[in-house]
Parts: structure tokens; C-alpha cells; sequence
């Protein structure tokens, strides 16, 4: 029997993500020589296939192996997997949970988070014109941080938050409670979670509840002049509404790393907007030296037929 490795939805996307593949492919090898490890499209007999560790594939491709037991995202996420019409049903799902994940994404968020509260972008231009201009404010440290989505990853944010003494709030449909964080619960509690974010981080899982969640409606119940950082899924912002609301002075900035449509379009306003930083979704990148173990010992507990770690909640979506 075997493990199918499937990255790309076609030959570019697949070519872009081979480093992927095959890295993960020759550390799983590192760690059991035995295993049989195909990566697609290369699979040699379909009916070998008893796991598929899949990212960004093509959709349909999962409903050729028959004997399927097992389908591990190499993600974070899941959200892809479910846009899937021929997804084969009742069929294990994981993900990963990683810290090493969990440690790039805050470092990725704190340094957003500073860019803003330093001002950087202000001192950036003031260096550029050659203007010593010391106008107060130096800095915007009185603002608060609003973590929406207070999982795996929301948590370690709000720790790293906290120790750097930046006053700091969450948001999650179940009450959490964090250490020197005022964490609010449900929809009862989610406007006044708003209402007091200066700096709103969105860190919440792609779902049908949460599509679209970063609207007007959402924009408006924030503090004026509200900074927005995504490092969840482009599909939870609604494009239009933040290009509008930054432009008639609602919102200050945008520190953007996911986009509805990846790689982003070179021609998209995202790109050029004053306001909005981008960079291309290497906010947390998988790295399968740190994933191999936990995606083998998940491939062992399958064939053993014992509980996975990190199991999705088909219901729910994540």
C-alpha cells in the first residue's frame, strides 16, 4: 500500500509547489525507508493508494483511489478540500498543527502590528524627503489589538501580544480565557469586541459563516482610523468594502498575506494602493522537515486504525 503526495490544481501550480513534494517526500523517507511514496501525477497504481497528503490539488483527482483511508492537508487550513464536488465521503480529514507554524505567523503579525504602532511607514517617507520632522505622535502605543479567531495559532498571538505589553483583546464563537487578555465569546459579545479594536488581526478559519465576514457592516462597528491585518483566508475580506473604506479615511491601512484569487493579479489595486501592504502568503509557510513526524505518526494511527491527531470537524469545516 501507499502514500499519494498531490500539490498543484495543474502543471504550473504543481511545478511551484514541487519543492513541497519532494522535500516532504524525501524527510517521511528519512524516518521509514519502507514507506511507498508517489507524488502526483506520477502514481504509478491508483489502487496502491490508501493515504493522499494533498495541498492545492486538482479537484476530483481524490475520488480515483478506492481504497482511500486517509486525507491529511499539508495546511493549516482545510477550506480547500471542501470546494472539492467529488470529495469522497466519510473519509478521515487532518491538518497540521504545528508550532513552528504557530511561531511564524506571530513573528509575522507582531512585525505588522510594530510597522504600524511605529509608524514606520511615516518615518519611511519622512527619510525619503529628508524632512527631521519630530511632530508628535511618535508612535500610536496607546492602541489596542483585536485577534479575531482565538485557536492554535490566535492564542500564541495574544501571549506575544501581552508580553510585549501592547494592550490586546480577542474574539472567538467559544469563550477562551487568556492570560492578560479580555477575551469576548459568541455573537452576543461581537460588536462590542469591535468596537473597542484599534488594530484588528483575523485569524479565523474559511467557513460559511466566516466568508465575506470583513465587510462594510463589520468595518463600521471598528475604531476610526482602524488598521486591518489578514493572515487567514482572502475569501473572509470583502475587497471592495476595504478599498472603499480606506479610501474615505474609515480605515488607516491593510497589512494583507492571502488573496481570494493566488497568486495575485498584477493588475489587482491590492498592488499599488497606497495603504495596503501585500506580501504572498508566506505569513506561515508548511515546512516538512518540522510536519514529517507528526504526518507519519498520523499515517501510522490510520493502518493501526487508532485515533488521528488533529482531526477536522467536517461539520464545523476546520
Amino acid at each position: 500500500m501507499a502514500i499519494a503526495i498531490l500539490c498543484g490544481k495543474d502543471k504550473l501550480d504543481h511545478e511551484a509547489h514541487a519543492w513541497l513534494a519532494t522535500s516532504l517526500k524525501s524527510e517521511l523517507l528519512t524516518l521509514d525507508s519502507n514507506l511507498d511514496i508517489q507524488i502526483w501525477p506520477e502514481i504509478t497504481d491508483q489502487n496502491q493508494i490508501e493515504c493522499a497528503l494533498v495541498w492545492r490539488y486538482r479537484l476530483g483527482e481524490l475520488n480515483k483511489f478506492p481504497h482511500l483511508k486517509g486525507i491529511f492537508s499539508l495546511g493549516a487550513g482545510v477550506d480547500y478540500l471542501f470546494t472539492d464536488p467529488q470529495l469522497p465521503k466519510n473519509i478521515p480529514i487532518t491538518r497540521i498543527v504545528d508550532p513552528t507554524m504557530a511561531r511564524d505567523i506571530t513573528q509575522y503579525v507582531v512585525t505588522a502590528i510594530l510597522n504600524y504602532i511605529c509608524r514606520n511607514d511615516h518615518w519611511r517617507i519622512c527619510q525619503q524627503q529628508k524632512k527631521w520632522g519630530k511632530q508628535p505622535p511618535f508612535n500610536f502605543a496607546d492602541k489596542t489589538v483585536g485577534i479575531m479567531g482565538l485557536g492554535f495559532l490566535g492564542s500564541r498571538l495574544a501571549d506575544a501580544l501581552t508580553h510585549l505589553q501592547i494592550n490586546t483583546i480577542g474574539w472567538s464563537k467559544t469563550p477562551k480565557q487568556i492570560e492578560n487578555v479580555k477575551c469576548y465569546a459568541s455573537e452576543n459579545e461581537f460588536k462590542t469586541f469591535l468596537n473597542n479594536t484599534d488594530i484588528l488581526v483575523c485569524l479565523l478559519p474559511h467557513t460559511q459563516e466566516t466568508e465575506n465576514i470583513i465587510n462594510n457592516e463589520l468595518i463600521a462597528e471598528l475604531r476610526d482610523q482602524a488598521y486591518i491585518i489578514n493572515v487567514a483566508r482572502g475569501a473572509l475580506l470583502v475587497e471592495e468594502d476595504l478599498i472603499a473604506a480606506l479610501n474615505r479615511g474609515k480605515l488607516s491601512g491593510a497589512s494583507l498575506d492571502v488573496f481570494r484569487l493566488e497568486p495575485l493579479d498584477t493588475k489587482h489595486i491590492f498592488w499599488s494602493h497606497a495603504k495596503i501592504r501585500v506580501t504572498p502568503h508566506i505569513a506561515a509557510v508548511t515546512n516538512p522537515v518540522t510536519i514529517a513526524h507528526q504526518v507519519l505518526e498520523n499515517y501510522r494511527r490510520l493502518l493501526q486504525g487508532k485515533p488521528l491527531l488533529n482531526q477536522v470537524d467536517v461539520q464545523r469545516g476546520y
